[in-house]
């Protein structure tokens, strides 16, 4: 099974507008939504409503910065200090251009800061290169190597 890619959007035009995006790149990983940064959390912890889902971390998580409950550099702070969490390429996903957040996301070990791009098409390219590239190109770290797609 391949790993999915974690998507945290809060918000639905840029949900549908990501999803639309992903899809369009072909990928062939699931999608997991959640739409809170306490939801991320507890998906990535395998607790509350996700305890029972499938061991292994998202090939990717794509953040965003402004979330409710939990915001994006707290959600990031939180999986760079948990040990089974560090290795997780995550990639804060905002239309946030303030220089503070930028660096406060590196600071907290962010692999990529992307500024959604107004235009639907740039948005569309920038979401699909980002999930092409985690998801397929980028070698994740040794002893958390890819799955192959099993049959249930």
């Amino acid at each position: 099974m391949l790993k999915p890619i974690l998507l945290v959007e809060d918000d639905p035009r840029d949900l549908e507008l990501t999803l639309v995006a992903l899809e369009r790149s072909q990928l062939a990983n699931e999608v997991v939504i959640v739409r809170d940064g306490e939801a991320a959390l507890e998906y990535l912890q395998r607790q509350g409503p996700y305890a029972d889902r499938p061991e292994g971390n998202p090939a990717v998580v794509l953040l965003d910065l402004k979330l409710p409950k939990v915001n994006g550099l707290e959600v990031l702070q939180v999986v760079r200090s948990t040990e089974g969490l560090r290795s997780v390429p995550v990639v804060m996903l905002t239309s946030s251009h303030e220089e503070t957040d930028v660096l406060r996301s590196y600071q907290l070990g962010v692999n990529a800061y992307v500024v959604k791009p107004v235009e639907f098409k740039q948005f569309v390219e920038a979401i699909a290169d980002l999930g092409i590239f985690w998801a397929v190109l980028n070698e994740p770290p040794p002893g958390s190597s890819r799955t192959r797609r099993r049959h249930e």
